[in-house]
């Protein structure tokens, strides 16, 4: 007996009249022309809807399907905003692990302070959600390395909410182009890329330093301040501690290099082809000893890969003035300045022959054709490392000796314990 195919509007109808139902389907809900029906919506959970988190709340409209169905967060003036953007269609909750119960939910959006960033992305991808999380990808190395093992065994989509590479950033609106450069061999070897504030890049290095010393205050009646904290070390409540400018603190982020660290970076390593590496050396100029608690200054950092590439960044906040005249991408056969001027000049005019580098799919594609995104958890990982190390070589006022395929620092077990930062009972990898 053949099988003749009906539509799901057909089987709505038919069903709804064999039971002697008669009611009016909201059109949305049936699908056509001009209507998505809900099968094909990604819905949404966004955990952490102060600041950033905001941005990830799409507002659920109505006579269409709700895209934001939770939000989250600890600070109870956080959550009212977050469902007052959501609108109609979203439930709040203060506990993240609720959150992923719910079976209705495709993707999770991570907008919390750093120190959550791998052990809610790892419970995330247990409960067969996607994610799109937000920078860096973790507070420490081991941590991300957790966060990429649960996210291939469990067959999940990941994508960092840096999206430079795909050139929306004004001074990497070229990457690609840069990277076909690169790979062409024009400049020559080794190449040097500086990430500075002549460059036009700002790292908020005072902006996001921390405070030594705080005076305890109590903790707000809106805010969880334990669930806060969540596996970071207990400390006495201070308002700068929390809400964006925790930046400022060890416990939960590394400072204005950790801030901007990963936007900079990502589209450097694509660009120099080292999206599976890390560099081999990496020192910094800072005062030291640095606050074993609050971030502070720092000058210059140099990452140095095996080959000789290396990553220049200097904050322009602190030490002597960058010397002028140097170009973003410089090597022994050429140069790149950031309004795509070239010496000698006509060098992307050689590129036209070239093949394109792979296409980076974006995260909405990568998980409908389950595929992984152009920021996937390997690359992010990686280029989040960088601002690890970097923040290493501030941190102990000596040079790093990392060996990218162990990950491990070498020489040095001080600067080894920075890799694996341990986290408060009970919360655990």
């Amino acid at each position: 007996m053949s099988r003749q195919r009906i539509s799901r509007r057909q089987f709505l109808g038919t069903t709804l009249k064999a039971a002697g139902v008669f009611t009016i389907v909201p059109r949305h809900v049936l699908g056509g022309p001009g209507y998505t029906p809900p099968s094909e919506v990604l819905t949404r959970a966004v955990i952490g809807t102060g600041g950033m988190g905001l941005n990830h709340v799409e507002p659920n409209v109505e006579g269409k399907p709700p895209i934001t169905l939770a939000v989250c967060d600890v600070d109870q003036k956080h959550l009212a905003a977050g469902l007052e953007k959501a609108g109609p269609g979203c439930t709040g909750f203060s506990d993240f692990r609720r959150v992923l119960e719910r079976g209705d939910i495709d993707t999770v959006h991570i907008a919390t302070p750093p120190h959550w960033h791998a052990l809610i992305g790892i419970a995330a991808a247990q409960a067969g959600k996607d994610i799109l999380g937000e920078k860096p990808v973790s507070r420490s190395i081991r941590e991300g390395r957790a966060l990429i093992e649960a996210i291939h065994r469990y067959g999940r989509v990941f994508q960092v909410n840096t999206h430079f590479r795909f050139g929306t950033y004004y001074r990497f609106g070229a990457a690609k182009l840069l990277r076909k450069l690169v790979a062409s061999g024009l400049l020559g070897s080794p190449l040097t890329v500086r990430v500075t504030r002549g460059q036009g890049f700002n790292w908020k290095v005072k902006e996001w330093s921390g405070r030594p010393n705080l005076t305890p205050e109590a903790v707000p009646a809106e805010l969880d301040y334990d669930m806060w904290l969540g596996p970071a070390p207990t400390r006495p409540y201070h308002p700068h501690r929390v809400h964006q400018s925790f930046r400022g603190y060890w416990d939960y982020d590394g400072g204005g290099l950790s801030d901007m660290g990963q936007h900079y970076l990502d589209p450097v390593q694509y660009i120099l082809g080292k999206d599976d590496t890390g560099p081999v050396e990496i020192s910094a100029v800072a005062p030291w000893p640095t606050h074993p608690d609050a971030v502070g200054m720092w000058d210059t950092v140099t990452l140095k890969y095996a080959d000789g590439d290396t990553i220049l960044l200097k904050s322009g906040e602190c030490g002597p003035p960058e010397e002028p005249g140097h170009g973003f991408i410089e090597g022994p056969r050429g140069r790149v300045y950031d309004n795509y001027r070239t010496e000698p000049a006509g060098l992307f005019d050689q590129l036209r022959y070239v093949p394109d580098p792979p296409p980076l799919l974006d995260f909405e594609t990568a998980v409908r054709t389950r595929q992984q995104p152009g920021g996937n958890i390997d690359v992010a990982h990686r280029s989040c490392s960088l601002v690890n190390l970097a923040n290493f070589a501030i941190r102990t006022g000596r040079t790093i000796h990392w060996d990218p395929a162990q990950q491990v620092v070498v020489g040095d077990e001080q600067a080894n314990r920075l890799v694996d930062v341990p986290l408060r009972a009970p919360w655990h990898l």
